[in-house]
């Protein structure tokens, strides 16, 4: 998957890359989800499911990663997985400077496309209950909420989380 739509490429994440990818996690998390979540709950995140360990596991498993670019500047990234003719949209992050330019609609556009292409059904995700911005993108896009789950991530946390879905 690469693309180029209105000055947005998908570039893929390599091995080399993870650091990167960690440093651009830290800032987009602790933008979106420090008032909502808590410093501590977004440190333990990270290190436990954003850090360079964890992306490489999650590699190793098939997500695919990818860097959101505009005009040549990282703005954000991305994660999918293929699971059983669904495509698990993982991750999809922006730094807050570029919220409300379009860009996500743009890169969701391009992941339907690509599941098209690979003859997928439908895409879902997670999503904090408490994370309206995200939610109101997803559902302007076309994501109908499925389900509501409540997830034990160690430590004493949880993740409360709609399940939107898109289909195909």
């Amino acid at each position: 998957m690469c693309y180029n739509i209105n000055m947005i490429d998908l570039q893929c994440v390599k091995t080399g890359d993870l650091e990167i990818l960690s440093s651009l996690a830290k800032e987009v998390w602790h933008q979106a989800y420090d008032d909502l979540l808590g410093l501590s709950q977004v440190e333990y995140m990270l290190e436990n499911f954003q850090s360079c360990k964890a992306f490489q596991e999650q590699i190793q498993k098939g997500y695919e990663y990818y860097f959101i670019l505009r005009e040549g500047a990282t703005c954000g990234y991305i994660a999918v997985v293929e699971e059983d003719k669904r495509l698990f949209l993982s991750k999809i992050y922006l730094k807050a400077n570029y919220y409300g330019q379009g860009i996500a609609q743009i890169v969701l556009n391009k992941i339907k496309d690509e599941c098209k292409d690979r003859q997928l059904k439908e895409i879902y995700l997670t999503v904090n209950k408490g994370n309206n911005r995200a939610i109101k993108a997803y559902e302007r896009f076309g994501f109908v909420k499925t389900d509501s789950i409540v997830t034990d991530i160690g430590n004493g946390y949880f993740m409360d989380d709609y399940v939107y879905t898109f289909v195909i």
